[in-house]
């Protein structure tokens, strides 16, 4: 536009000052200014783009091969465009990256009438979660470097990354519901109305399981064992607000903990037990923009704010997937496990207010938490006192901040189990509460 507007300008100056050479130069320079605009514009729309994913759902690790195929439709040439197909950039800058790329996703080519151009990549996803490949920005101008066009074509694919998961051979999470006398060959839960036998007390355990007499009797304090049994299941409560993770472990412990709940909820299923999950995240997929892909724009800048997907999102209802057995179950709970992200929206009081309707009373709920503030163990302690059986799993790397928090959970006679790292979690939740660590 500035060099339109000079033009114009120079053009009524040597016109008014009879300047025949001047008015025949900008005369001529206008003519390859609109020359070079039409063309711009014509190019950019006879060219068309297509993207082709072989997968849409992987593991954590794997590849997915993309084929881009970009066709000029026209008979004219276009001689220069530059191709680039757009990737969630924290995704690529996070240390460690999410995404490793081989391949070319960005390339400058000449295209010919009626001919077309192939990129291809191979991205792996190093870690879970919901991601957006595309659109493809094209950006194409005039020979001359006046005019810029950017287009987005090709609209996008999502890849889901399902969460890791670890075995749980050694399963063991305490429950107080008396729940029958069915005996499991793995020690799932334990009933409290069956004491099996007494072991030394260790530092921790709580009041309600000290056996007194045979305390009073060796002169030590002993605490109770129990049988095992089985439960109708259990509800997993994921706390996904960012308030909850102290600023350096965030990526670490968000990850563990999806990992967590992740390999609970294939053991209980795999037990024919029944399972679902609820938090106080963001699903990836609520808050994704797809409209208007195939829109052109004059800056890059434009065009990268028009395909990126929201930062943020106005849902505050909870991530649900209702408690239920069933062959699916598991592949609904981990596709919501891995599109889940960490949100500033409800906290676990508000979570449970949302969300106790939908939590069977026949289920354990077990709360998957990174720390617990005073309200979150105030809350979860008023949802034992109804009547539900909860257990609290803290994913918590510093030991003052798990006493913390530990303190404030058996505060409200909630057991508590902890856990630091994959391996902790394979020999997870042996029989001892939390203060076995």
């Amino acid at each position: 536009m500035r060099w339109v507007l000079g033009a114009v300008f120079l053009l009524l100056a040597g016109y008014l000052l009879q300047l025949e050479l001047l008015v025949y130069a900008m005369c001529s320079l206008l003519g390859v200014i609109l020359v070079s605009r039409a063309l711009a514009f014509g190019w950019l729309g006879q060219v068309s783009a297509e993207r082709v994913c072989n997968r849409a759902r992987v593991q954590v690790g794997e590849r997915v091969a993309v084929v881009l195929t970009v066709r000029n439709r026209g008979f004219l040439p276009v001689p220069r465009l530059l191709l680039e197909d757009s990737h969630p950039q924290h995704a690529l800058r996070q240390r460690p990256p999410r995404i490793k790329i081989e391949g070319r996703r960005l390339k400058i080519v000449w295209l010919k009438g009626r001919s077309e151009q192939v990129l291809t990549y191979q991205p792996t996803f190093l870690m879970r979660g919901y991601y957006q490949l595309g659109p493809l920005l094209m950006e194409s101008g005039d020979l001359f470097g006046l005019h810029r066009r950017f287009r987005l074509a090709a609209d996008p694919h999502f890849i889901l990354v399902y969460p890791k998961m670890i075995s749980l051979d050694d399963y063991d999470v305490a429950s107080r519901r008396p729940v029958g006398e069915v005996q499991l060959t793995h020690r799932l839960f334990e009933d409290p109305t069956r004491i099996s036998g007494v072991r030394r007390y260790q530092s921790g355990d709580p009041i309600s399981r000290i056996h007194w007499r045979a305390s009073a009797r060796s002169g030590q304090l002993q605490s109770k064992t129990f049988d095992a049994s089985t439960v109708a299941g259990a509800t997993l409560l994921l706390d996904f607000h960012a308030d909850g993770f102290p600023e350096t472990e965030t990526l670490h412990a968000s990850e563990l903990m999806i990992t967590t709940v992740a390999s609970l909820a294939n053991t209980l299923l795999q037990l024919g037990e029944k399972c679902g999950v609820v938090s106080n995240g963001r699903d990836a997929a609520d808050r994704v923009r797809v409209e208007g892909f195939r829109i052109e724009f004059r800056t890059r800048r434009g065009a990268r704010t028009q395909y990126g997907m929201q930062d943020r999102s106005d849902r505050l209802e909870p991530v649900c997937v209702p408690t239920q057995q069933g062959d699916d179950q598991l592949t609904r709970i981990l596709e919501a496990l891995a599109r889940l992200e960490l949100t500033d929206g409800l906290s676990v009081a508000e979570l449970l207010a949302e969300s106790t309707g939908r939590i069977p009373r026949d289920a354990t709920v077990i709360a998957v938490l990174c720390s617990a503030s005073e309200e979150t163990a105030i809350a979860l302690g008023q949802l034992q006192r109804r009547g539900y059986s909860v257990l609290v799993v803290l994913v918590c790397f510093d030991d003052t901040r798990f006493r913390e928090s530990a303190g404030r959970l058996m505060a409200q006679n909630l057991a508590v189990r902890r856990v630091e790292s994959d391996e902790m979690l394979g020999c997870l939740l042996y029989t001892s509460d939390a203060a076995d660590e």
